[in-house]
């Protein structure tokens, strides 16, 4: 009798054993598809909108992974699980890589279009930087709002809005000599000359102190 009732006591404990091992297996298998399907629905929204709530994405993107790892702690048989849990991980960190790569790209344009707009008023100035639109009679003027902008915001560039202006400089410069050819006068001339002085010399000076504060501050 007593031999009957250690087997019965027994056969409940591994019945009882095996139900809770495979009530674990469930839920950790619940957590993990709940985590696949959180980064599965991340992907599908807009990249802008994304962005604006990308704070709460990472936070809600956190708990359900610790959740998935903490229901896969001590249980066997969960190769399969931990594969799905890479795999997830691994399409999160593709998103998050796009969506730092495209906020970028978005800001890049942002200063470029800022920069363009203020140095270069009434005018759209495109990445080919056509300066065709410059001619003998407003070149001059051209230099003087150029130069008198830069010069009133040369302690507010930052280091990529001093690249941008060195670009954009440039590419006036390089329509100047065109417009020399076509009868640009002499006393404009001198004028875009002392211009392109006073230019130079804040230049080089704010640009190396823009990156100096930059690399300060990256530092901190």
């Amino acid at each position: 009798m007593k031999n009957l009732i250690s087997i019965v006591a027994i056969s409940f404990i591994a019945v009882a054993f095996g139900s809770c091992a495979d009530e674990k297996k469930t839920q950790a298998e619940k957590a993990v598809n709940n985590y696949v399907s959180y980064i599965d629905s991340v992907g599908n929204v807009a990249s802008e909108d994304l962005a604006e709530k990308w704070n709460d994405v990472e936070s809600n993107y956190i708990a359900k992974k610790n959740e998935a790892e903490l229901a896969l702690e001590n249980l066997e048989d969960r190769m399969e699980l931990d594969q799905k849990l890479e795999a997830g991980s691994k399409k999160y960190d593709e998103l998050k890589a796009n969506l730092i790569a495209e906020k970028q790209k978005m800001e890049a344009a942002s200063y470029k279009a800022k920069v363009r707009s203020t140095l270069f008023v009434g005018q759209q100035i495109g990445d080919d930087m056509n300066f065709a639109w410059v001619n003998k009679d407003n070149i001059l003027q051209t230099y003087e709002t150029f130069v008198n902008t830069t010069s009133d915001n040369k302690d507010n560039y930052t280091r990529e809005e001093w690249d941008e202006i060195k670009l954009l400089y440039e590419a006036l410069d390089t329509r100047k000599n065109t417009v020399e050819k076509e009868g640009l006068s002499t006393s404009d001339n001198l004028k875009i000359a002392g211009l392109k002085t006073r230019f130079a010399t804040f230049f080089k000076i704010n640009r190396i102190s823009a990156k100096s504060t930059e690399n300060a501050e990256a530092k901190e």
